[in-house]
């Protein structure tokens, strides 16, 4: 691990504090909201786009994510996926207001991450297997155009994701999509034991009965 110079001083004057900028041998950037560390991957072919997007969102979690985000998690840790999708879309809306300026630097590091399929998405043939929060993942970061699709419920809450202000906002609704999702999942596996069930051959029936 390394400190790094240009980043670290552009970090800093973001976040209006003396955090810790490094880079690493890591899949994706993170901030460390306890510690105060921002961590930046070293992927040999990032443009300073890309470096400047992902510093921009970092910084928006130290400013804008408290430890109050950690409690949830700690309660049920199914929770974390969906806790941590819903803080992003809520804290990148936050720093593009607060920086206008930064929104296009985001919008240019998300579209070359696109270009490059950093998401996946075209290793997927059918995207609506995907579960609830995976597509709203897609949807912000990869774009409407990627070809997420919702129904009517699932349209509610990929609004209130773009509406949330608050932390306490983003725990209400994660734990309402979780719940939705896992309400989904139980009614798929009772179809499908249903529709199993209806494929069986009714045991002997009309069938003579045998007398030895």
């Amino acid at each position: 691990m390394s400190t790094v110079n240009a980043a670290e001083i552009y970090a800093k004057l973001l976040a209006t504090e003396n955090i810790s900028v490094i880079r690493a041998r890591v899949s994706t950037a993170s901030f460390d909201i306890k510690n105060r560390v921002l961590t930046l991957p070293q992927w040999k072919d990032m443009s300073p786009i890309v470096e400047g997007m992902l510093i921009g969102h970092e910084v928006g979690h130290a400013l804008y994510t408290t430890d109050e985000y950690i409690d949830p998690i700690k309660d049920d840790p199914k929770l974390r996926q969906y806790l941590n999708i819903l803080e992003d879309v809520r804290i990148e809306k936050l720093m593009k207001r607060k920086y206008p300026g930064i929104r296009k630097t985001m919008n240019l590091g998300y579209q070359e991450l696109n270009d490059k399929d950093f998401f996946g998405v075209k290793k997927i043939q059918n995207l609506s297997t995907l579960s609830l929060i995976d597509r709203i993942n897609l949807y912000f970061k990869a774009g409407y155009q990627c070809g997420v699709t919702f129904n009517q419920d699932e349209k509610n809450f990929v609004t209130r994701a773009e509406r949330t202000e608050t932390i306490e906002e983003v725990i209400e609704l994660a734990k309402e999509i979780y719940a939705y999702a896992k309400e989904q999942a139980e009614q798929k596996k009772k179809q499908r034991a249903e529709n199993k069930a209806k494929e069986q051959p009714e045991e002997d029936e009309g069938e003579e009965e045998f007398v030895s």
